[in-house]
């Protein structure tokens, strides 16, 4: 019996599209193939992580798995057909278990079994259910390959400018795969690439590589969304007097004031200076003040602290309480 999807992420039924993605994430960095060379049992584990959170994340195919299992995610499953086949399997066990004799004992709706037998609406009768249910149709044609997941790291600089990619099959012929990551990537996103996946059985189409993104920190920026957060350090003398310093964006360095008597802390919003993402509205840089102290230990230096200790006595935590 196929591992329960929820049980592979290890969440909830009812979990949401964020706790999803957090378990997905810590999962598939700890069994990547590159953190596991050589380890089959990991690999294996990590392609079945993926296929979890591919179907779970997919609204469409987690209603289908929720309501039918893993038969409900089979290229070609006709769920209308499945229904009527629960219903009709229901009412000839009446007076025993609802279901009875179905795989997965399915139970409830309502389905006219005249309209089964006769092959009405457009003469699909019980066998032409049975058939499509269990992908025997015999009127169905080549189907597509299977989807292939794998993830991608990229860097920070490149997930804000968009970046190309060349990916080489793995352990075969075949040649590279340009991939073009959009500007404004984020971390979790995913890029489909059109006919990379597994070939199909039955002579259709191949199927699809679906690649993950993940983008590495950045040690200064943060991004939350489509805003970014600088710390950005500024002297003793920048924060007292004010003045222009050079702030760095995406968009390249521009100028920002500092307001004279400026405190650690002090938060100033660049509008429109964050993440730029096609059809959306760009994000904004917010840059908040650490002041710096001098890195020098002089007698020089040690003197004019010392005055300045004397000059100010205000207490800066005298408002502070529980």
């Amino acid at each position: 019996m196929a591992e329960d999807l929820y049980s592979v992420l290890g969440v909830a039924k009812n979990a949401d599209g964020d706790v999803l993605k957090k378990a997905y994430r810590k999962l598939a960095q700890k069994l990547h193939p590159d953190k596991n060379p050589g380890d089959k049992q990991a690999e294996a584990r990590f392609k079945a992580v993926n296929h979890a959170y591919d179907v779970l994340s997919d609204p469409q195919k987690r209603k289908l798995y929720d309501e039918f299992g893993e038969d409900g995610l089979r290229e070609g499953f006709n769920a209308e057909q499945a229904r009527a086949y629960r219903s009709w399997s229901s009412r000839q066990g009446a007076g025993g278990a609802p279901g009875a004799g179905f795989p997965g004992g399915f139970s409830g709706g309502q389905v006219n079994l005249e309209d089964l037998f006769s092959g009405a609406n457009g003469g699909a009768g019980i066998g032409d259910a049975f058939g499509d249910f269990f992908g025997r149709g015999r009127r169905r044609g080549p189907s597509k390959g299977q989807d292939l997941q794998s993830t991608i790291t990229i860097d920070f600089a490149s997930s804000l400018h968009g970046t190309t990619v060349e990916l080489r099959p793995r352990g075969g012929p075949g040649s590279p795969v340009t991939v073009r990551i959009p500007p404004g990537a984020d971390d979790g996103d995913r890029v489909r690439i059109p006919g990379q996946g597994a070939p199909s059985q039955t002579g259709g189409q191949p199927g699809d590589l679906v690649l993950e993104i993940h983008v590495e920190e950045h040690p200064f920026f943060k991004r939350d969304g489509l805003d970014l957060h600088l710390d950005l350090p500024i002297t003793l003398a920048e924060a007292y007097n004010g003045g222009k310093i050079n702030v760095p964006t995406p968009d390249g360095p521009v100028k920002l004031s500092v307001p004279a008597g400026a405190q650690s802390g002090t938060v100033v919003r660049l509008r429109g200076k964050g993440v730029s993402r096609k059809a959306k509205e760009p994000g904004d840089l917010y840059v908040r003040f650490l002041i710096q102290l001098p890195k020098v230990h002089t007698p020089e230096v040690d003197e004019l602290v010392k005055r300045l200790g004397a000059l100010d006595t205000t207490d800066p935590r005298a408002n502070i309480r529980l």
